[in-house]
């Protein structure tokens, strides 16, 4: 009776061995598969911010509204990214918020890097379909002057003029069906508009698909920031 007892809770204690042992190569198991999704992050766009704002002529008073966020996202290649956006601090939180929405929502954005990659002609970002913030031009008007608006995928959602019919970029074209694509009902554009923005597909003279613009700026002269 003893020699079946001691076999019996030999047996139990073997199980309990084997047991723990499977939990712990599951438990590292799973940190391993943790390290290699990071490790798979593609970077687009890795600037300090000295690199990000090098070559505009935007004033002192301007570049120092301005700050640096790195955001993720899936690619057109259906891989996750890292990009980053030059924003007017205001909206910085926002943007970070917005970003971590679209690739909840696995929105494919091409990318997203600072226009002093294409030395700071909105024109070229916009035809290489890439996401952008900052860029001082048309200063009278632009939200995009003091970084307070962004350009989401500006290929695939072009600004269309009402009456004139011109579309910016010129390579750019509106497929409602196609992702990457932004519309009235999308869920990135209700997010958008439940943080406080003005989406550009509602504009009175122009559809401006890509356009996403928060607060007012301030009028100012160059001279400003001397």
């Amino acid at each position: 009776m003893y020699i079946f007892y001691k076999k019996y809770y030999f047996s139990i204690a073997m199980f309990i061995v084997l047991l723990l042992s499977c939990n712990h190569k599951t438990k590292n198991n799973n940190i391993q598969r943790i390290v290699i999704i990071q490790d798979t992050v593609i970077i687009d766009c890795n600037y300090t911010f000295e690199q990000a704002i090098s070559g505009s002529s935007a004033p002192k008073t301007i570049i120092n509204q301005l700050s640096l966020i790195n955001v993720t996202y899936y690619s057109t290649d259906n891989k996750l990214h890292q990009g980053q956006l030059l924003v007017n601090k205001k909206i910085a939180t926002d943007m970070i918020l917005i970003f971590e929405f679209i690739k909840e929502q696995k929105f494919p954005v091409k990318s997203v890097i600072p226009i002093v990659k294409y030395g700071w002609n909105d024109e070229s970002s916009m035809e290489d379909n890439n996401t952008s913030a900052f860029c001082y031009r048309n200063v009278s008007y632009s939200f995009h002057a003091q970084g307070l608006a962004v350009d989401i995928n500006p290929r695939q959602n072009p600004c269309v003029y009402k009456f004139s019919k011109k579309i910016e970029p010129k390579n750019g074209k509106y497929q409602i069906e196609k992702a990457g694509t932004l519309n009235a009902k999308h869920p990135v554009v209700l997010k958008f508009k439940e943080l406080g923005f003005r989406w550009g597909g509602n504009f009175s003279q122009k559809y401006d698909y890509q356009h996403f613009e928060k607060g007012t700026p301030k009028k100012f002269r160059k001279k400003n920031g001397k």
